[in-house]
């Protein structure tokens, strides 16, 4: 089966399941296939948990949902070594972001030692416990070329337009959070 028809397929799939957010899923899709971190607010009950599921089960991805709070530890989150007392070793207990999707639900509840912890996972695909570093599983091995243009062989250029204009809205809506920081008003008007 080609890339294009297995996107296609995904996306038919995804629109029987969250009604009326079909520009919503496409473009969650193009940030899942560009290896990019999606935000997403809306109203609660509006299908944000469910689009981040079903998004996972239709490509046959791992997922797990992260609900931060202020006690949640960087070992809560990355895993942990535990001694075996039977063979006298340490083996590694892999913690939920070594999913291929996670829905971090509330992260800024966490202590900025978590936060850090994310922060790197998002950065650098790998995360470091007790000094060891581990990377973390790849989501589409073999199938996306590392890069900025890295895009499925067949891809059709409105997908990959999606992508630029994903992009761009996310460029846009840091603007305007920096220009409320600094206490402009530069909103972007239609």
């Amino acid at each position: 089966m080609s890339a294009l028809k297995i996107v296609e397929t995904c996306l038919s799939q995804l629109n029987h399941i969250i009604l009326g957010k079909e520009r919503e899923i496409r473009l969650a899709m193009c940030c899942l296939l560009a290896r990019g971190h999606l935000l997403i607010e809306d109203l609660p009950g509006m299908g944000k948990t469910t689009l981040s599921h079903a998004l996972a089960n239709s490509l046959g991805l791992s997922y797990r949902r992260i609900q931060f709070t202020n006690d949640l530890l960087p070992g809560d989150l990355l895993g942990t070594n535990v001694f075996d007392r039977n063979d006298s070793k340490f083996h590694f207990h892999a913690g939920p972001i070594f999913s291929h999707l996670i829905l971090a639900d509330e992260i800024n509840r966490a202590p900025p030692k978590t936060q850090s912890a994310l922060l790197e996972e998002m950065e650098e695909q790998q995360v470091t416990i007790e000094g060891q570093t581990r990377p973390l599983p790849d989501l589409l091995p073999g199938r996306v070329a590392p890069g900025p243009h890295a895009r499925l062989p067949g891809l059709q250029q409105d997908v990959v337009g999606d992508v630029h204009q994903a992009r761009g809205f996310l460029h846009r809506e840091r603007a305007q959070e920096q220009a409320v920081q600094d206490g402009e008003d530069r909103r972007v008007r239609a």
